[in-house]
């Protein structure tokens, strides 16, 4: 069974975050995808990040539709800095030997691979499926291989889906009173409203 594994803070989820899973499912033949969020990224330990239990919540509600999708909390119950090989290598553990774990990263997070706990081993256990990611420029493959040996044979770089969503945006729409309801899942949307997330204004 091949398994997508989707990561990120979701601060909030997004229909970006849904159309590349879409797309990379489709192109992958991937039995199902495993949405992730995170606990306390390491490399966002200086940022603010909404609670945890709204980041799931909105996951669990984005998703609620489509039976191929999961919500997975084992980052938010861990506790301490989340790192991806702990992720990894949890999952797999509780996989069939034959299961195949895909993790799906941006383009401008493998160029930051180098940096991560253990890039080495996670290769060992994952394939990495990379997205164009709207700003970042293609990753040297050649230059990030002669860093971690054999990431080009586990790497499967993809052209597509480029979107042009983030969170940040999304952020910034809502600190200034403007709707967000083309850019969210319709359940999602309500959520923040409902809650008043991210200095909403107007309720």
């Amino acid at each position: 069974m091949n398994i997508g594994v989707m990561g990120g803070t979701f601060d909030p989820i997004h229909s970006g975050h849904i159309m590349l899973v879409e797309e990379v499912k489709a192109r992958l033949n991937l039995t199902k995808v495993l949405f992730v969020p995170a606990g306390q990224p390491w490399l966002k330990a200086n940022n603010n990040i909404s609670p945890a239990q709204h980041r799931v919540e909105m996951v669990r509600l984005a998703i609620a539709d489509k039976p191929d999708y999961s919500l997975c909390t084992l980052e938010i119950e861990r506790s301490g800095p989340t790192y991806t090989i702990d992720t990894i290598a949890e999952l797999k553990s509780q996989l069939k030997t034959e299961d195949e774990l895909f993790f799906i990263l941006g383009w401008d997070n493998l160029t930051q691979l180098p940096q991560w706990k253990h890039p080495g081993q996670l290769i060992a256990q994952c394939h990495l499926v990379v997205v164009p990611r709207p700003g970042y420029l293609r990753p040297d493959l050649q230059s990030l291989e002669a860093i971690i040996p054999g990431l080009s044979q586990k790497v499967i770089m993809l052209d597509k889906p480029e979107i042009d969503i983030s969170a940040s945006l999304i952020r910034d729409r809502l600190t200034r009173g403007l709707p967000i309801n083309d850019l969210v899942p319709v359940l999602v949307d309500e959520y923040i409203k409902k809650y008043k997330l991210y200095s909403l204004k107007g309720g």
